[in-house]
């Protein structure tokens, strides 16, 4: 064999025969070399296939580290307000196959009424519903506001506003107003509203872009102060209630936010 120059001849491994490279089968047993003759270049060398170059891996960033970014949390489940949610509905199925009665978690206030009787009904009358509409609205703001709350602030913000909003906003209700009786979770769902848009109306008033959807969010919120207007048990004072808890908390949440 020379050097740098092709082949001389290869080895028959049936029958040991020198053969020529150039061939696919042996003369002299008909072994099979190879699949087919290799390829010539012009100075009658075998064409070697081009290797490809090694790919360096690419880059990947590790798992977002807790208090990394500010303002950014690690994505995780919303559980304060899915807990809320499963809550009412919970509630919902039990009152509507009568093993809880209405009555026992609603909130009723009667004239010159400075307190509920009994008062710990201003915490279940939040989480029960007597209409599906009512439900379906006011759960599906608590759901989509409750799980962008969670994302940005973490679960106490969800609960505590959950209480201001809701329980709080009963309590006010039963204290101010002469309704026989309230009921839903309206406070609840306009305190999220509220304390979400927060962040992004304090930069629109400072030129800012922002990149959540206040349309949408004003939308919802008017929905949720005409609920009154349509039912009865959705009580107008327990929503403003809610929605000034909203505005309330979240303006010292976006001041820490920014910093």
């Amino acid at each position: 064999m020379s050097s740098g120059g092709p082949d001389l001849f290869v080895i028959c491994k049936s029958c040991g025969s020198e053969v020529s490279p150039y061939i696919t089968e042996c003369p002299y047993c008909g072994n099979r070399l190879r699949k087919r003759a290799p390829k010539l270049d012009r100075e009658g060398r075998p064409k070697e296939k081009p290797r490809k170059p090694k790919r360096s891996p690419a880059p990947s960033l590790g798992p977002l580290r807790r208090g990394e970014i500010p303002g950014i949390r690690i994505d995780s489940r919303p559980y304060a307000t899915i807990a809320i949610v499963v809550a009412s509905l919970v509630l919902l199925v039990l009152t509507r196959a009568a093993v809880v009665p209405l009555s026992d978690v609603m909130l009723f206030a009667g004239a010159n009424s400075l307190a509920p009787d009994p008062w710990w009904h201003v915490l279940t009358a939040p989480f029960a519903y007597d209409n599906s509409g009512y439900a379906f609205v006011a759960l599906f703001s608590i759901a989509i506001f409750g799980w962008l709350l969670e994302r940005r602030h973490g679960p106490l913000v969800v609960v505590l506003l959950a209480l201001l909003g809701g329980a709080g906003g009963m309590a006010v209700a039963a204290a101010v107003e002469t309704v026989p009786f309230a009921l839903g979770g309206n406070g609840i769902a306009l305190a999220f509203v509220a304390a979400w848009a927060v962040p992004d109306v304090l930069d629109l008033r400072k030129g800012r872009e922002i990149d959540g959807d206040l349309l949408g969010a004003a939308t919802f919120a008017v929905v949720l102060l005409l609920l009154p207007v349509a039912l009865e048990t959705a009580d107008a004072l327990a929503g403003a209630t809610g929605l000034l808890a909203g505005l309330l908390v979240g303006l010292p949440l976006a001041r820490i936010a920014r910093r």
